[in-house]
């Protein structure tokens, strides 16, 4: 097992996941009904609920810096 320092990336995309994922659960318990997706199919609105915070996620991970490593077997 190493001590390696956690990367930005790994982070970034974790935590993008968790706020994603909180933001949907409060907009679902605040608006308790389906308003919130009304507008959208509903064979659309299920995969939209997964799509979101994958690309979030995605996105985070592809914006954060990479963190340098030293040489290897270090």
């Amino acid at each position: 097992m190493t001590t390696a320092p956690i990367e930005a990336k790994v982070k970034a995309a974790s935590t993008a996941a968790f706020l994603a994922g909180l933001v949907i659960a409060v907009l679902n318990a605040v608006v308790a009904d389906n308003s919130l997706l009304g507008p959208l199919p509903v064979w659309l609105q299920a995969p939209v609920l997964a799509l979101v915070p994958t690309a979030l996620t995605w996105l985070a991970g592809y914006r954060a810096r990479h963190t340098p490593r030293g040489p290897a077997g270090v």
